[in-house]
């Protein structure tokens, strides 16, 4: 039983770690918590159910249709919602942030319906593997390699690319980097864009994985991922992936050893205990940011 819920909760916490990983891009650069993140996640989820439902397509076309639609809904919010405010107190910045998370999630009411969708069954053919007592499923294998492969390639570009550098000056010192010659607007657009794919991935696996999409879906999983982000270390992107993985296979655990009402405590709870035990989390550093 230990070995299907840590499977389980390998597979949730991976969708949880592509969604931290906005956040703390995000914050490294602008310290900005962008709550409209979560309905970034929910409008990738129901953008890839269009694309399944309109051409027939299968998953991995979804998934990469999603992530393009969702990387330019990414850039329009922090050119409409934040950069306007990157000037003013923290608190505008935060207000602004829950408003738009508001009025997606309200859109997507009116748009679609408060009801929850299915993904149909020809977006993937799931077949279920036994290994001893744990069963796997097809689509389980597909989330963690394509979460694995989406993770690397972040983790390499951020290292080893011109962009990746110019985040990574940005996250040090905005003011330095504009001197040094970084489009500093570009640069923090493009973090907006690169987490809102992300994000978006994740949304269409959990749609499938769960065989539902609603306009709520966001909420939590949004808050969940937050708290993973502030586990591993609000601002490291090793720290997001570690936060997002550790966080899934505890909260399995808990509803396996449990009970499933504990299901959300228990990421509030580590949350908690992670602010009044080390703050900066496992992987963050108390005076620094980075990304």
């Amino acid at each position: 039983m230990f070995l299907q819920q840590l499977i389980n909760g390998l597979t949730l916490g991976s969708t949880y770690a592509l969604i931290a990983l906005g956040y703390t891009m995000v914050y490294g650069i602008v310290q900005l918590i962008n709550f409209a993140h979560g309905e970034i996640y929910m409008f990738g989820a129901f953008f890839g159910l269009l694309l399944v439902l309109t051409f027939d397509v299968d998953i991995f076309l979804a998934i990469a249709g999603a992530m393009v639609f969702c990387m330019l809904m990414g850039v329009l919010v922090e050119r409409i919602a934040y950069r306007p405010l990157r000037g003013s107190s923290r608190l505008s910045a935060l207000i602004s942030a829950i408003g738009v998370s508001i009025f997606l999630s309200t859109f997507m009411v009116l748009l679609r319906g408060p009801n929850s969708t299915s993904y149909p069954s020809s977006v993937m053919a799931i077949k279920t593997y036994h290994i001893g007592s744990i069963e796997l499923s097809s689509l389980q294998i597909m989330i963690l390699v394509t979460a694995a492969v989406l993770m690397i390639g972040l983790e390499l570009m951020v290292k080893r690319t011109r962009m990746g550098k110019a985040m990574r000056a940005c996250s040090q010192d905005l003011d330095a980097a504009r001197l040094m010659g970084i489009n500093v607007d570009r640069t923090i657009s493009f973090t907006f864009a690169l987490g809102s794919a992300l994000a978006a991935a994740g949304g269409v696996m959990v749609g499938v994985y769960y065989n539902a999409v609603q306009p709520y879906m966001g909420t939590m999983a949004g808050l969940k991922a937050f708290a993973a982000a502030v586990l591993g270390g609000i601002g490291s992107i090793p720290g997001a992936m570690l936060g997002g993985i550790l966080l899934g296979v505890l909260e399995n655990l808990g509803i396996a050893y449990l009970a499933s009402s504990y299901k959300d405590a228990i990421a509030f709870g580590i949350l908690i205990l992670v602010l009044l035990i080390r703050p900066q989390g496992l992987l963050g550093k108390a005076t620094t940011k980075k990304v």
